[in-house]
């Protein structure tokens, strides 16, 4: 029950809450998947996907357990300490994303945003990495298969490194365009990750 318990923070933290106020402060949805077939729609609707299975997923593991050992668990990798360490990594993600979502301020997108000029930041966590929010992401990702490890979280974790490093290399080509030197400037000082 905890485990879905954070989930559901997190989403209303991450996401929801996020999305709000932003909307609110500037009168910008940060919602800006697109609906089209190209490339960064495309990763919006894995995006969702993800999104509903790691629902789905957590909502077995505390609602449904007789139903969790069809999700193919892998029960060598069960353990107190990879547990523990999956937890570690779920409560840092949190804090990881909310502090640099906090630190784009009204620059904050879910996705890439055509429409509205943006500030580059390069200040706080994104000095020292340029995707902190998708690295707080794939922490929480790589916690959920440490803590619940099955086939489904390791689904959800592969899906999630896929869509995301195609999501950073759609970003980066965006932020070339928009900021140009500036951005490659930055690009050449701070890391992809870390």
């Amino acid at each position: 029950m905890m485990l879905f318990i954070y989930f559901l923070i997190y989403f209303l933290l991450v996401f929801v809450i996020r999305s709000v106020l932003l909307k609110i402060k500037t009168g910008i949805n940060p919602l800006t998947f697109n609906k089209t077939d190209d490339a960064h729609g495309y990763n919006g609707k894995v995006f969702t996907v993800i999104s509903l299975l790691e629902l789905i997923v957590v909502g077995i593991y505390a609602f449904k357990i007789e139903w969790y050992k069809y999700l193919l668990i892998f029960w060598y990798l069960e353990s107190d300490t990879l547990f523990k360490v999956g937890w570690i990594l779920l409560i840092i993600s949190l804090f990881v994303v909310w502090f640099a979502q906090s630190q784009m301020a009204n620059s904050w997108r879910i996705g890439i945003d055509e429409k509205n000029k943006t500030k580059l930041v390069t200040k706080g966590f994104f000095s020292i990495s340029r995707n902190p929010i998708f690295l707080g992401i794939m922490m929480a990702n790589i916690g959920l298969f440490l803590v619940i490890p099955n086939a489904f979280t390791l689904l959800i974790l592969s899906l999630s490194t896929i869509s995301i490093n195609t999501q950073i290399r759609l970003e980066e080509e965006f932020l070339k365009r928009e900021f140009g030197n500036v951005y490659l400037e930055y690009a050449k000082k701070v890391r992809r990750w870390l």
